[in-house]
């Protein structure tokens, strides 16, 4: 456990995640002071990756919305929690096919790697934030639970923010087949040890020198206290003051600012 103070601790850290819907941009919105923060840290040297839960486009997408922006990096700097499920599987199981209850999108994302979405027989089942949804999908999704096979999600975000305000999210899709089958899927993204191993090697900074900037207590700010990550709670998101005050206190994060921008002057 690091013994810093929270703000020296944040000052020391060489690498940042960064979430994005709410703490980089809303929609097509960019938070105030954004592009501030993306330019401090490039003159400061640290690294940074984008880290998102939404599993509905690619991260080519989510790169291309960057630039809309104004904020110009290598797509290798964007990960989602769709790419943490198609690693997984890849690397940590023998699934070479899988049933994706998700958008076009990410089933295109999963065939793009070698895994096959249109095997008769899949090998798992995998819940994204499936804009799409139809019932006949959930449908099967809920043959192939009750048939035993393995199950994952993305992420357990219940919901997405938007610019006119929050909508369901993969919890939803999790709660259906839960109660249709008594099962729940194994979680790989935030606040999971799988998203963050994968997304530290791809940083190429270690825990204790990296810090978690996002909106979301139940996921970004708990991620980083499981991992011993630096936390950085953005109020420009999900979490309202409400939310806050009946957060346990021992879970609440130590740095809490208004706008990613504010971290300028802190990080000075």
């Amino acid at each position: 456990m690091n013994t810093l103070d929270p703000l020296q601790r944040l000052r020391a850290c060489r690498g940042f995640l960064l979430d994005m819907d709410g703490t980089i941009y809303v929609d097509e919105q960019i938070v105030p002071g954004a592009l501030e923060f993306i330019r401090h840290l490039d003159a400061t040297g640290r690294r940074y990756l984008f880290l998102t839960n939404n599993s509905a486009a690619r991260a080519a997408d989510y790169h291309a919305r960057l630039e809309r922006i104004g904020i110009r990096v290598p797509r290798a700097q964007v990960m989602t929690a769709g790419d943490a499920t198609i690693g997984h599987l890849l690397t940590c199981t023998p699934y070479r096919s899988a049933f994706v209850l998700g958008t076009p999108a990410l089933v295109a994302e999963f065939e793009s790697n070698g895994i096959d979405t249109e095997a008769a027989d899949p090998d798992c089942v995998v819940l994204g934030f499936d804009l799409t949804l139809t019932f006949a999908r959930l449908e099967r999704a809920c043959t192939l639970l009750f048939a035993g096979k393995p199950y994952y999600a993305t992420h357990p975000d219940r919901t997405c923010i938007t610019t006119h305000g929050l909508i369901p999210d993969i919890g939803a899709i999790i709660a259906a087949c839960h109660a249709v089958t008594g099962r729940s899927p194994k979680i790989i993204g935030k606040p999971e040890r799988e998203i963050v191993d994968d997304a530290l090697r791809r940083l190429g900074v270690s825990a204790e020198h990296t810090a978690m900037v996002g909106d979301q207590l139940d996921t970004d700010m708990t991620m980083a206290r499981r991992a011993d990550l630096s936390g950085v709670l953005v109020m420009s998101g999900e979490t309202t003051e409400a939310r806050l005050a009946a957060w346990p206190p021992a879970e609440r994060p130590s740095l809490i600012v208004p706008d990613i921008g504010h971290l300028v002057d802190l990080l000075r």
